[in-house]
């Protein structure tokens, strides 16, 4: 997919929700349910993206920006006898 393609889609999926919340006011409560439950699981999925991705850099980078030497486990070599 080209950024060109992708871009115009971002657009049309926009154009849809703006689209959408203008015609809000005027809908059924089940649709405006609908739209709510829809919108809290988008929300629910970025948010624990963003946790997901904040605490894997931080355990790798430490939060100081210094990379993490504890976690790293030594190999233990066999003793030649």
């Amino acid at each position: 997919m080209s950024t060109e393609t992708f871009l115009k889609e971002i657009q049309t999926i926009g154009e849809k929700f703006l689209l959408k919340l203008q015609k809000l006011p005027k809908a059924e409560p089940v649709e405006i349910v609908c739209f709510c439950v829809v919108l809290l699981f988008i929300v629910t999925v970025l948010v624990l993206m963003i946790i997901a991705c904040s605490c894997c850099c931080c355990s790798c980078c430490g939060c100081d920006g210094h990379p993490d030497t504890r976690s790293r486990k030594s190999q233990v070599r066999p003793s030649a006898s």
